[in-house]
């Protein structure tokens, strides 16, 4: 994989640049802006190269048709804001745009092409689309990580015709996740939430030969509380994982990972109502556990401390109510402590983590976040990825 920052003959090339601009969207205002945050270094080291960018990107699930509140057009709004230049939204079909003489005509350093999902051909990974998107750069930039997991024409067949490389966001997710799957400083710790463990399985289960702890919370955990025999009362939980708990149980012992579930909780009987910390053996049938207890969260904390590397992949309870956001919040604190004296290499990810650190503010105050989503747990698990696999 190339990156971008090694290529020296930029000047007035046309660079077709995938990002991910997939951002939550309200009466066509942006809610979160942190995935183009996040892309402004690259932008601003194609601008300094003089380069034209062409924007490859996305928003919503359109599936081929032409949905009006889904255009790009906040986005180049926004993106015109922070970098202050102007970016212009073209709007002309794909598909009759000849070839990348097209934007000589405009003065704009920076062009988004509309939705490219607006094209069925995107999805479908289609190769006489990939060669006619091609034809409109001279350079191919992957700087969508979070899509790379996604086998779409202008990810994956795009690369067989143009020189392609991979963006700075995109060095730093793929370097980040190697430092917590293949250039590990032990001890190593994952803590990991999230509803359900069958989603988890293939990640606990790729992580626990390399990981020294492996710290289960948030609403999965309830099945692991449920499994050793203690009533968990109305919580949520997924049906039919003993099996699966067993498998995970088996190969932590075999692999010598610790592995650790909450020894207390903290309830209530519905999402809304005040916390109450309760031993495992003390729930009623009418409550539901909704975060970890202060033992779980100093248990949590010295194996932090005791750690060089954590990757963090889900809350550790309900933080929607702050009445259970103490575990998250501590965990967060903690890592956060360890990070400014350079004692922890720390790497979080997951959209609910995420949403976690943007209310406490914090986001900024940990090694790396990625907001990948699917393609950070398909990294995990060890798969190859489409995008990845086609910069290479």
């Amino acid at each position: 994989m190339r990156s971008i920052i090694y290529e020296k003959n930029l000047n007035k090339k046309k660079i077709l640049l995938r990002l991910d601009l997939n951002v939550p969207l309200k009466k066509e205002k942006i809610i979160d802006a942190t995935r183009i945050d996040k892309i402004l270094p690259t932008l601003n080291f194609l601008i300094h190269q003089k380069t034209k960018v062409i924007i490859l990107s996305h928003v919503g699930r359109p599936k081929g048709k032409i949905i009006s509140w889904l255009s790009l057009k906040p986005i180049a709004k926004d993106l015109q804001k922070k970098l202050n230049i102007n970016v212009r939204l073209i709007t002309k079909n794909i598909n009759e745009i000849q070839n990348k003489e097209f934007f000589d005509k405009f003065n704009e350093e920076i062009l988004i092409l509309e939705n490219i999902r607006f094209y069925s051909e995107e999805e479908n990974n289609d190769i006489k689309f990939a060669k006619h998107l091609a034809n409109l750069g001279d350079i191919y930039v992957n700087d969508a990580f979070s899509c790379s997991h996604r086998s779409h024409a202008s990810i994956h067949q795009i690369c067989r015709f143009l020189p392609s490389f991979s963006g700075l966001q995109l060095d730093e997710e793929v370097k980040a996740l190697n430092k917590i799957t293949t250039e590990i400083v032990k001890p190593i710790t994952c803590i990991i939430g999230g509803s359900k463990i069958s989603t988890k399985i293939n990640i606990i289960k790729n992580l626990i030969p390399k990981f020294d702890n492996i710290i289960i919370v948030g609403g999965m955990a309830n099945n692991f509380i449920e499994y050793f025999g203690n009533n968990i009362g109305k919580s949520i939980k997924e049906k039919n994982c003993n099996k699966i708990i067993e498998e995970i149980i088996l190969l932590s012992k075999k692999e010598n990972c610790k592995l650790l579930y909450p020894e207390d909780v903290a309830v209530s009987v519905n999402l809304n109502g005040s916390s109450q910390n309760k031993e495992l053996d003390q729930v009623k049938s009418n409550e539901m556990i909704l975060d970890i207890g202060p033992k779980t969260i100093n248990k949590i904390k010295k194996i932090i401390d005791n750690s060089k590397t954590i990757l963090w992949n889900g809350p550790a309870g309900y933080f929607e109510n702050p009445n259970f956001a103490d575990g998250s919040i501590e965990i967060a604190n903690k890592i956060i402590e360890n990070n400014k004296m350079n004692k922890i290499f720390s790497v979080i990810g997951g959209g609910d983590t995420v949403s976690l650190l943007n209310n406490l503010n914090v986001i900024n105050n940990f090694n790396f976040v990625s907001t990948a989503g699917g393609a950070f747990l398909e990294y995990l698990e060890g798969k190859n990825l489409p995008g990845i696999i086609a910069l290479n």
